[in-house]
């Protein structure tokens, strides 16, 4: 009987011990990288270009899956909550090799426009931010009611400039 006692013993100890390293590995362990709330423009499709003649921008316009779905469903008036477009810009610069191609130059940036039209109501619907490396940051009420300002002539389009070229 001694015995018996004794290996459940060992094995009681031997278990809280399992126990203990196993809670230290795991408090120690670093947290995963937290993804951005409305994702990584990087990977979104394309739904349509511009050349900005003002500015001397190229931009490529990508939309996240539920934008690209309403473009290739011509749902876009009005675009769905959820949907989010984003512009990226480049300086324009003529080919080194082809002086009649305008073509990208240095990265600018990103700018989004989010559909929700509960979060959004005076802007149409449309909140308006930047990203900031992986993050995108929404504007503040200021910042977005002149983004909005500018958008206001495209009201007939959901406030949005591009038109998908998505078939």
């Amino acid at each position: 009987m001694k015995i018996l006692q004794k290996n459940r013993m060992e094995w009681t100890i031997a278990a809280m011990a399992l126990i203990i390293v196993n809670a230290t590995v795991h408090a120690e362990a670093p947290a995963a990288a937290e993804k951005p709330v409305y994702g990584e423009y990087k990977d979104w499709r394309v739904l349509g270009v511009s050349h900005r003649l003002d500015k001397k921008f190229v931009r490529a316009i990508v939309g996240n899956d539920v934008a690209i779905g309403a473009a290739r469903s011509g749902k876009t008036m009005p675009w769905p909550d959820g949907a989010i477009i984003a512009k990226l810009s480049w300086k324009e610069k003529t080919h080194p090799n082809w002086p009649q191609a305008i073509v990208p130059g240095g990265f600018v940036g990103a700018e989004a426009m989010v559909k929700d039209s509960k979060k959004f109501p005076e802007t149409g619907g449309w909140g308006f931010g930047h990203w900031e490396g992986n993050t995108l940051v929404m504007n503040d009420k200021e910042k977005s009611a002149a983004c909005f300002a500018c958008h206001t002539p495209m009201k007939d389009h959901d406030y949005v400039y591009t038109a998908p070229v998505l078939q």
